[in-house]
């Protein structure tokens, strides 16, 4: 019954690792050493019945702020000295919106530039 409770967690883990998989971040100077850090396999993202990637979407991850100790240079007592340090780990992907690039739209700076160029133009002189 055990074996077979730690074969279902194992297999449950392997299904999770590949629908999000993880990096280990090792840093020797802090604490925990090991940090598991997501990220994002698509570009976009996969929606629909079969799974399909949908670019009208982007897979993003999603942070999530936690504290860690960091090892100073200094020693008290004949241990190392921590300090609080606050940082981002990525815990996981989430799918956001695609922003449409409109080639005709007066937004972007190298339109501005020709609508002013366009408006100089067509001025009358005796302006």
């Amino acid at each position: 019954m055990f074996s077979r409770l730690i074969y279902l967690f194992l297999e449950i883990l392997m299904n999770l690792y590949y629908l999000l998989p993880y990096r280990i971040s090792y840093d020797p100077t802090r604490y925990p050493k090991y940090i598991p850090e997501a990220y994002c396999l698509c570009k976009g993202c996969l929606m629909g019945i079969f799974g399909e990637e949908n670019f009208h979407f982007r897979s993003t991850p999603v942070y999530m702020p936690t504290v860690i100790l960091r090892r100073t240079s200094s020693c008290a007592g004949g241990r190392y000295v921590y300090t609080e340090d606050y940082v981002t780990i990525p815990v996981g992907c989430t799918c956001v919106p695609e922003q449409e690039k409109e080639a005709e739209s007066v937004n972007s700076s190298i339109d501005k530039q020709e609508m002013k160029l366009l408006v100089s133009q067509n001025k009358p002189s005796s302006e």
